[in-house]
């Protein structure tokens, strides 16, 4: 995406008068990751994984609740209540594939979040796309031009979702590592293919099939029933039902390209359920993380042992 796409799609929806303070700090969206507006709060943004207040910590910008307001007129067509449906799961997706994430006073239903109301905090988080970040983790998942099972272990905001959105298109389109093959993508919170209206903002390849703001486990067998993947892509598994759902998919014959949080792969092993995978060898590949300069650096990728194949 070019820098001047991204800075119309983040800065259009800002309230003006935090619009010209960011634009005012440079504007340089290629740099920012989120953006954090909280009523009553300074209003701060997240470059190359620092916090910085704007327009400086001795003199912070407060944000209002008019300034909340408007923003979300802003990203919500002046019709908040059109998007009722994706508020219940707290975020709203917009054109670029970019996720706002709301907090406010949640009103519930028979013990189910109906709406959220009142909003008073927004996280702006900006997708970035970085083609190509895969290229060197390629060789390591794939034998005889087929996909591994994968797992990809990073701490927050070490890259592994631009890592496995990198991967997917890669995989769908095809290289001299891997045959293009048909991926299957569940994405729980529109990150990985940032649906906008139920287009994928973000490129996936030509292969790929998509379900958007769906449950990781229950998209991952409709995927197998409907359209017959041969690789299933997820970000930041951790429930049982998850675990149970990539089981399932193997059983299958689906190769799997998944991620969850943690330091390092004996942490990972510690978590329940996922660890019984682990021990069980049923991932061929473990792909570890960290912080770095460029997203997606890597510090280590283990064999289905934990036998160390490179080190970063």
């Amino acid at each position: 995406m070019e820098r001047r796409d991204l800075n119309h799609q983040i800065l259009n929806i800002l309230a003006k008068s935090v619009r010209k303070i960011i634009r005012d700090d440079g504007a340089d969206m290629s740099r920012i990751q989120e953006i954090r507006m909280r009523t009553g709060q300074p209003l701060r943004v997240v470059k190359e994984n620092r916090e910085t207040v704007l327009p400086a910590a001795e003199q912070p910008h407060i944000v209002t609740k008019e300034e909340l307001r408007e923003t979300m007129d802003y990203i919500s067509h002046y019709s908040l209540y059109a998007y009722a449906d994706e508020l219940r799961q707290g975020f709203l997706t917009i054109e670029g594939g970019h996720r706002v994430g709301v907090s406010g006073k949640v009103i519930v239903d028979q013990e189910k979040v109906k709406n959220i109301q009142y909003i008073s905090s927004v996280n702006i988080r900006v997708s970035h796309e970085v083609i190509g970040c895969a290229d060197s983790l390629l060789p390591f998942i794939t034998k005889n031009r087929q996909v591994c099972h994968t797992l990809i272990i990073s701490p927050p905001f070490c890259g592994k979702t631009t890592m496995i959105r990198d991967l997917i298109r890669q995989i769908s389109d095809g290289n001299q590592y891997v045959k293009g093959c048909s991926v299957g993508v569940v994405d729980e919170r529109s990150e990985l293919g940032g649906c906008y209206l139920g287009i994928a903002q973000n490129h996936l390849g030509s292969r790929t099939d998509i379900l958007d703001c769906c449950p990781k486990a229950e998209g991952m067998i409709m995927l197998i029933r409907s359209m017959s993947p041969q690789v299933i892509a997820v970000d930041e598994i951790g429930t049982s039902e998850d675990i149970h759902a990539i089981e399932y998919a193997m059983q299958c014959g689906c190769k799997l390209i998944a991620s969850v949080h943690g330091l390092d792969l004996d942490e990972a092993s510690r978590k329940p359920v996922l660890g019984e995978l682990i021990r069980r060898r049923m991932f061929e590949r473990y792909v570890v993380l960290g912080n770095g300069e460029h997203p997606g650096e890597i510090r280590g990728i283990y064999d289905e042992r934990g036998s160390v194949l490179c080190r970063g």
